[in-house]
């Protein structure tokens, strides 16, 4: 028989005798992947910001704080063994186990979101860096800016 255990400031769990660690509601789950799922979002207009604005060749300072939004993401799931930490606390939740179960994303969408964002990564970089070198020789005299040219 399953007995509800209600702890102040913890999750429900549910006992069963002899079946094993305890499960979280799925209301946890629920709530796991939802906020997940809202990060998700978050981070992916920063990341469609950041190609916006190098697209529009405006590195300014809102590009910057996209870009570092963008940036913490990939420290963060770099440093989990490119596995996001929210998918092993859903996981132990009860969650399905494997890479995608705690995002409302389509399996094959969420599955392939690394191989998608690497080089859009790639190409804000290159644009910010296009953007940058373009603005430092504008900002440059003229015989800076020949020499520059003649360097190369």
């Amino acid at each position: 028989m399953a007995q509800i255990e209600l702890t102040p400031g913890r999750l429900v769990q549910l006992h069963s005798a002899g079946a094993g660690p305890p499960r979280y509601s799925d209301a946890a789950l629920r709530m796991v992947k939802t906020v997940h799922t809202l990060a998700w979002f978050s981070i992916e207009a920063c990341m469609a910001y950041v190609l916006y604005a190098g697209l529009a060749r405006r590195s300014d300072r809102r590009a910057a704080i996209a870009a570092a939004v963008v940036a913490a993401e990939i420290l963060i799931f770099a440093g989990n063994g490119f596995r996001c930490p929210l998918t092993q606390v859903a996981q132990r939740l009860g969650g399905e186990k494997g890479s995608v179960t705690d995002i409302y994303l389509p399996r094959w969408f969420a599955h392939n979101l690394p191989v998608i964002h690497v080089p859009l990564i790639a190409l804000a970089g290159y644009l910010h860096a296009r953007n940058l070198r373009a603005g430092r020789l504008a900002h440059t005299t003229p015989r800076e800016a020949a020499a520059h040219a003649s360097s190369r």
